[in-house]
């Protein structure tokens, strides 16, 4: 159940960031223009955005095993109609149909998780989840660089989106046979009112931040981002006062979950800013290719994997400050291979600097997401799911867009890099001082190992 589960997950995580590896040859190939093709990359990401708290919900109403299935027929045959679409318009429509599919299988995933597994059996699934979340990211661009670099069959990107076709036929075959899952007998109703203002708060907040940083930050979407902002609220606002929530208040009411669940965005947000502006380093100033860059990454994955798997077998007491450990060590590896890195690359030096820093990421999220999914009833799973999909994606697009101009404003791209790297200290500081909120409100037996 749980690898067919997080194989949905790796596919949707990965198609965020494989197209980026591929955009160059798919521009050339269909002419398209610049702003084609950055609806290709980005508006998968602000569609997924947009309506993952929406589909968390419907996981309620349709049954989360039902909506995981649906979800990932729909995006498999979008990924059918990408690899196959003929011109920059119809990928960009089935692109958007892709980010649908990958909406509604996503949050299934973490629900599902918290639904049917229970103590260390639901920490050693959340260590799992936790490690393809995560990583899916830095995967895709490795795919991404190895299946265009081999032009496989002489069909240059389109294996990219076709590569999804097979896995997802068998997981569609297996699935309904070992997903666990009914429908309540008395679901909810879903509130169209809350899902037409988070809508266009959603949209009205993430677009600029997507698209604005490319655009030289116009008006448009300075007006767009405020507005965002302020409806953002009021849906809070609605959502306090509505009969059927959709997205449930109550979830955040244990003490413990609201800085728990910041301080899990902030080190999601951290990660992939750090991840973009060491890439682009290492490809503008190192003239590292594509997929020499993600290779490069491979230490900093086989850290956060190995502390994803392993930390639940770790002592109750460690296990209670790996969250607090977890961003020190993050910070102190991103800020040693900034330095190291500035003219050239470290070599074989690099690759225990960026498995600390790995291992820093998974203690400083793993352990502290299933902290807090303990600390709320399994009957609000689909809030914590829509909060731990929806916040870590706001935390990403706005750390990109801003640290990102941070960064495109230094001088050179090694001064870029460290300014991103200081912030992201500070940032990570704060993320600790949440997590050590947390401590107080999760007792050690809970965290006890198998």
């Amino acid at each position: 159940m749980l690898a067919v589960l997080l194989a949905g997950q790796v596919m949707a995580s990965m198609d965020g960031s494989i197209v980026s590896v591929s955009a160059q040859t798919i521009r050339a190939d269909l002419d398209a223009g610049g702003a084609a093709i950055q609806l290709i990359v980005s508006g998968y990401l602000l569609t997924t955005g947009v309506l993952l708290v929406t589909c968390a919900r419907l996981g309620d109403i349709l049954g989360h095993r039902r909506a995981f299935l649906l979800g990932l027929a729909w995006f498999t045959v979008a990924s059918l109609l990408c690899g196959l679409a003929p011109n920059a318009a119809v990928l960009v429509v089935a692109r958007i149909a892709q980010a649908i599919g990958a909406a509604l299988l996503m949050p299934q995933v973490f629900s599902l998780i918290q639904l049917h597994w229970e103590g260390a059996a639901r920490r050693r699934a959340i260590g799992i989840y936790s490690m393809v979340l995560a990583l899916g990211v830095a995967l895709g661009q490795i795919v991404g660089g190895l299946v265009v670099g081999a032009d496989l069959f002489g069909l240059g990107w389109r294996p990219v989106f076709l590569i999804n076709i097979p896995i997802g036929v068998v997981l569609l075959v297996i699935g309904p046979r070992v997903l666990l899952g009914a429908r309540s007998d008395d679901p909810p109703g879903l509130d169209l009112a809350g899902v037409a203002v988070l809508t266009v708060a959603m949209t009205a907040f993430t677009a600029p931040l997507i698209f604005g940083p490319d655009s030289g930050w116009p008006v448009w979407a300075w007006i767009a981002l405020g507005c965002g902002a302020i409806l953002l609220a009021a849906f809070v606002r609605y959502e306090a006062k509505a009969r059927q929530p959709l997205l449930d208040p109550k979830a955040l009411r244990p003490v413990g979950v609201k800085p728990g669940l910041a301080a899990c965005w902030i080190i999601m947000g951290c990660y992939t800013v750090f991840l973009l502006t060491l890439t682009l380093h290492l490809q503008s100033a190192l003239r590292f290719t594509p997929f020499e860059a993600g290779v490069a990454f491979v230490p900093y994955a086989v850290g956060f994997g190995s502390l994803s798997l392993s930390w639940n077998r770790f002592h109750p007491r460690l296990q209670n400050v790996l969250p607090l450990l977890g961003p020190v060590a993050f910070a102190t590896g991103a800020a040693t291979i900034a330095l190291l890195a500035r003219d050239q690359w470290p070599g074989l030096v690099s690759v225990p600097i960026l498995a600390i820093a790995g291992a820093g990421h998974a203690a400083g999220y793993s352990p502290l997401i299933a902290q807090v999914s303990s600390l709320v009833d399994t009957r609000y799973a689909s809030a914590v799911s829509a909060l731990n999909s929806t916040g870590p994606l706001l935390a990403s697009v706005t750390a990109v867009a801003g640290l990102g101009s941070v960064y495109f404003a230094a001088p050179a791209s090694a001064d870029g890099l460290v300014r991103v790297v200081a912030a992201i200290t500070g940032l990570l500081v704060i993320g600790a001082l949440c997590a050590q909120r947390v401590r107080s409100a999760s007792s050690p037996q809970s965290m006890s190992p198998p």
